[in-house]
């Protein structure tokens, strides 16, 4: 897929076609570790800023703020929020030549998620050499974990509804269609779109390959309804979640 074509194409319906993390965050874990790196001192770089959902958490909190994303599209509508601080980059996040003005922190939000694997480990080398020596960065990706449990949560729902897991419709777990070296991958359907998800030790593996030290992992947890239409109201903790990392320079 050309992603520059694919985010400029859908531009005019990100706010309804993009699943809202800032929104959706259960227990705003996000504005938490945006407040413990606040430095108005320091400079940051929001990587895949999309329209620009970050900019009122990051703009107050850091000297100045380099937002990128692949689509100019997209930059060009982030860019009306008007922001003094706020300057703008046209990039391709994999790309290995691409160069970014060293910071002191970074954020990238469900951008690493490629269906070519070896990509994504691309743009978190990449997001590593923007850090200034000391520098932190916060990723956030669909976890792995995450989507069986989904997958296994409806197989439980249907049991108590008298379905056998063999008898349940193909299309109820169509997020588990790909081939199994795919989904050993992580591999997972989202709106039929071949998605990148995570382990938690893979992600170790992964960053420490990327010259980053991961110095938390957590859940950022969402409700059941991001999941299914109308979940039964015994579904509750724990939730389905991506993984929030934060990390630093090795």
């Amino acid at each position: 897929m050309d992603q520059e074509k694919h985010w400029n194409r859908i531009s005019s319906t990100y706010e309804d076609e993009i699943f809202d993390v800032f929104k959706s965050d259960k227990h705003k874990i996000l504005p938490t570790y945006f407040r413990k790196h606040a430095n108005k001192n320091h400079t940051a770089i929001d990587f895949g800023c999309g329209v620009g959902k970050a900019f009122k958490y990051l703009s107050p909190i850091f000297k100045s703020v380099l937002a990128t994303d692949i689509s100019d599209e997209l930059i060009a509508i982030a860019r009306k929020k008007n922001y003094s601080n706020i300057t703008y980059k046209q990039a391709d996040l994999t790309n290995k030549r691409v160069r970014f003005p060293l910071s002191d922190f970074a954020f990238c939000c469900n951008v690493i998620m490629l269906p070519e694997v070896e990509r994504n480990l691309d743009m978190i080398i990449n997001i590593g050499k923007s850090l200034k020596p000391k520098g932190y960065a916060m990723i956030v990706v669909p976890s792995l974990e995450s989507a069986l449990y989904s997958a296994w949560q409806l197989i439980e729902w249907s049991k108590k509804e008298g379905i056998k897991p063999a008898e349940i419709d193909k299309d109820e777990l169509s997020s588990l269609k790909n081939s199994k070296t795919d989904i050993v991958q992580g591999l997972i359907q989202i709106d039929n779109v071949t998605t990148k998800h995570y382990s938690r030790e893979e992600l170790y593996v992964l960053f420490e390959r990327a010259g980053l030290r991961i110095t938390a992992l957590e859940k950022i947890e969402y409700e059941w309804n991001t999941e299914f239409n109308s979940p039964p109201t015994w579904m509750k903790a724990p939730y389905p979640w991506d993984w929030l990392i934060e990390c630093k320079r090795m």
